[in-house]
């Protein structure tokens, strides 16, 4: 493998998807992701990707194409970003309900309004039930790396379900970082050739997408639901399999310096290094915390959280969204849920942050863990949840 240094992370997950020998590109130019599918579109116009780019008028189109192109078993890749998704949101669905292996990057965007370029998790949460596989990065050689993750899970004829990689945009998506390249017979190994399940194909037809009475339409979803749990071996054994190619392993939760913690943040995306550099100046002054990542979000990695917070006396989970007239954020709801039965379950206190890419630091989060922990239980529980840094 060969380090690049300097290079953007959106270039580098084009050149990854490059690798993957995809067929099909079919995207519309939303900020933050245009360097994705510009950089996949000069790769194709310079003969070094043989693959068709489509570029279409709308991202409601790009995800129609790629749901055309999937289903005739073509490598398929689109991506979006926050009002584009929004967009695209009536065939996200039929993505998931007709099994069909796409790979999506959504670099993370505000939905608006009001208007927003910048980052967190509105888009993504606005999609949370559609029946995807879900995942988040926290680095660019995250990013690099899920890329073949996703193609590998998606087309596993055990799985045949799409697959998006969360990145935040411009504060992941923008970034030059130091990112290790795979070498192309490493790809190759790692990731076989896509043979799908189901095929449109004029010698033996089949119909996708057909109407579903009622007499059939609650099966079909209880068979949906039931495909994107069991999806979970796959997505196990897919990441460990890719540790064993390049030597990182990948976890659906990964603890970072919990030992001994009675308490921890829980986050998602690339704030949790902004979290790591909080964690490290607490620790050092004695205190026993420690930090959560989740990169699994769908399917819920309930056994993982069960067994990361055992020992724990409290949990802070960093939000990115809002859920409107809702008892606190997304995250924390599903935290919250996931663990009511759970023996001597922690008590679960949320912050929403960072919205639209406001800036939040480590010495916040150290403000933010020395105002829960010094709180009483009873005025916790009066407050299921602080939008952290709003003004009155």
């Amino acid at each position: 493998m060969a380090k690049k240094t300097g290079v953007e992370v959106s270039v580098a997950a084009a050149d990854a998807i490059g690798m993957t020998n995809v067929d099909v590109v079919a995207a519309y130019p939303i900020t933050p992701q245009t360097h994705i599918v510009e950089h996949l579109a000069e790769l194709v116009a310079a003969g070094d990707l043989d693959a068709e780019y489509v570029p279409v008028e709308s991202e409601h189109s790009a995800m129609s194409v790629a749901c055309g192109a999937s289903a005739a078993g073509a490598r398929t890749f689109t991506c979006t970003s926050s009002q584009g998704l929004a967009l695209m949101n009536e065939i996200v669905f039929l993505a998931a309900s007709m099994q069909l292996p796409i790979v999506m990057i959504l670099a993370n965007r505000s939905l608006s309004g009001p208007l927003s370029i910048w980052n967190d998790h509105s888009d993504v949460m606005s999609i949370r039930d559609t029946g995807w596989i879900q995942t988040f990065a926290e680095n660019g050689q995250e990013v690099f790396d899920n890329i073949f993750f996703a193609f590998r899970v998606a087309e596993d004829q055990k799985v045949s379900l799409p697959v998006i990689i969360n990145i935040d945009g411009f504060s992941l998506s923008h970034m030059i970082e130091p990112i290790e390249y795979w070498e192309q017979e490493m790809v190759d190994r790692y990731l076989p050739d896509f043979k799908p399940l189901h095929r449109l194909h004029p010698d033996k037809p089949v119909t996708m997408g057909a109407l579903g009475m009622p007499d059939i339409f609650t099966e079909a979803k209880k068979s949906q639901n039931e495909a994107l749990l069991r999806s979970k071996t796959q997505i196990l054994a897919a990441w460990k399999e890719l540790g064993d190619v390049c030597g990182r392993y990948y976890h659906p939760i990964e603890s970072y310096k919990t030992e001994g913690a009675k308490v921890a943040f829980l986050s998602m995306g690339s704030i949790g290094e902004t979290l790591s550099l909080a964690i490290d100046e607490l620790r050092e002054i004695g205190e026993a915390v420690g930090l959560l990542k989740m990169r699994l979000w769908r399917p819920f990695p309930f056994e993982e959280l069960a067994e990361v917070v055992k020992g724990l006396d409290q949990i802070i989970v960093i939000d990115r969204a809002v859920s409107f007239g809702g008892p606190g954020g997304p995250v924390a709801s599903e935290i919250r849920s996931a663990l009511y039965h759970q023996d001597n379950m922690p008590f679960v206190t949320n912050y929403i942050c960072s919205l639209a890419g406001r800036d939040i630091t480590a010495d916040d989060f150290i403000k933010i863990y020395e105002e829960t922990t010094s709180a009483s239980e009873e005025m916790l529980k009066r407050n299921d949840y602080t939008i952290y840094g709003a003004r009155e």
